[in-house]
């Protein structure tokens, strides 16, 4: 069946579901590339008023990719859970919105009921407004040595890459990380290297400094799925195991996995037991424009795609899920106005369907954005309850080689909405003497004396 809305008396159709999500995308640039975008503000607007009365039930009838070739589909529809749909399931997206806008309580309930597209429909027809209340509603909490997503809480990933793996400059980033408030949610580094012996250096360093400091958090190099099964098959402290995902099976082939790899790669890591307080092992990053990257976005547009990875994440209660919503570059989000868009939607519909999510606000040095696009994305997260942020010291990811938060941005956002690190990391901050990030607007003061032999 096809989908039809009249606007300033043209007739606008769309064949199918896959087209009329397309054309309701708010303007992007990797959705002008991938020929899928609607040709005028007119064609969106009627693509958005016809998608609104379209009723949630008909995501179960029709999907945007077959079934028969795609795991990620038959993954979404094979998990669908039909009671915990029921709440919503006369409503319409359009009914949807005003639902989920007037829903008084936590929406956690309802997550394992929504599919993805579900999701991003409603997410499509949303103003940033809209984005920012609904998601504050979704509280999702996680577990490994700290507790993370807590309501009045805001986590940093402590980021301190180098760009040759160097031990001391691993080293001398985890201070002035520690020194600010960050790293409750993880110490992460992105490896320069992904071999194994580069990936269980740098794991063993990692997993020293915060055994001699008592550090209640946990650690990651972001090497590929496989190397870290291999540094577990050599007994390498491995706490999470990371992978990036996209929202289709060609789009993870892209990145050398499949569900059964990460299912394999999930439980290894459950089985060295390292979480003191959950199990939640796995570590998920994403963006906007990979499938697209990829060849592999199947004619959908980039939002509905991301959204399906989410899917992915889901069916392996990750710790931590990481929109990276500015790294791909300009030809995906051209500019500061699409950046804060993609992150506020990716945020909400992470949210939606109860994943721990946080956004890497983030831009590469050929896109139309500064640090100012940055602040106000930051802040709108933070209102909207983001479980956490980055944290690259001086904002400027020196391996990486682009634009992100700082430090002082995650004490910034803490102390503007009365903020706090995760409960078991501001009692370590507490005892070690740190005095930052109490979430009353106090300054990192002087260095902690346990410290010093780190420096």
């Amino acid at each position: 069946m096809g989908f039809a809305q009249v606007v300033g008396g043209t007739r606008h159709v769309f064949p199918d579901l896959r087209t009329l999500l397309a054309r309701a995308t708010p303007l992007r640039s990797g959705d002008v590339l991938a020929g899928v975008a609607a040709a005028s503000a007119q064609e969106r607007v009627a693509a958005q008023r016809a998608l609104a009365d379209l009723p949630l039930a008909h995501f179960l009838d029709e999907v945007v990719i077959p079934y028969e070739a795609d795991e990620v589909t038959r993954l979404i529809l094979d998990r669908h859970d039909a009671a915990a749909f029921a709440p919503v399931r006369h409503l319409t997206v359009g009914g949807f919105r005003d639902w989920l806008l007037a829903a008084p309580g936590d929406l956690a309930p309802l997550a394992p009921g929504l599919t993805p597209e579900m999701v991003a429909a409603v997410s499509k027809i949303c103003r940033l407004q809209d984005l920012v209340a609904i998601a504050a509603k979704c509280r999702v909490t996680t577990r490994f040595r700290n507790t993370l997503g807590l309501s009045g809480r805001l986590s940093i990933r402590l980021q301190p890459n180098d760009p040759v793996d160097d031990p001391r400059g691993v080293a001398a980033a985890i201070l002035d990380g520690l020194l600010l408030g960050a790293g409750d949610a993880v110490i992460g580094v992105n490896p320069a290297s992904d071999n194994i012996d580069t990936t269980v250096r740098v794991l063993e360093l990692l997993d020293a400094v915060r055994e001699r400091y008592a550090i209640p958090t946990q650690t990651c190099v972001l090497a590929h799925v496989t190397t870290s099964l291999l540094a577990i098959e050599r007994g390498a402290p491995v706490d999470l195991v990371f992978q990036s995902i996209g929202g289709t099976e060609g789009v993870n082939r892209g990145f050398g996995v499949s569900l059964a790899l990460l299912k394999e790669a999930r439980e290894a890591a459950l089985s060295l037991k390292r979480g003191t307080l959950g199990d939640n092992v796995m570590y998920f990053e994403t963006g906007q424009g990979s499938a697209l990257s990829a060849e592999a976005h199947h004619g959908c547009d980039q939002q509905t795609i991301e959204t399906r990875a989410y899917a992915v994440a889901r069916e392996f209660s990750p710790l931590l899920v990481n929109s990276v919503v500015g790294f791909i570059g300009p030809e995906y989000l051209f500019d500061g106005k699409q950046i804060t868009r993609a992150g506020l939607e990716d945020h909400f519909c992470g949210k939606l369907l109860g994943l721990p999510m946080g956004v890497d606000v983030c831009y590469t040095n050929h896109a139309e954005a500064d640090q100012d696009d940055m602040d106000a994305l930051l802040t709108l997260l933070g209102v909207a309850g983001v479980t956490y942020v980055m944290g690259v010291p001086g904002a400027d990811d020196v391996m990486l080689a682009y634009q992100s938060t700082s430090f002082h941005d995650g004490l910034y956002l803490r102390a503007a909405l009365g903020r706090r690190p995760a409960p078991e990391f501001e009692a370590w901050m507490e005892a070690m003497g740190i005095e930052a990030a109490s979430g009353a607007g106090a300054l990192p003061g002087r260095m902690a004396p346990a410290l010093v032999g780190l420096a």
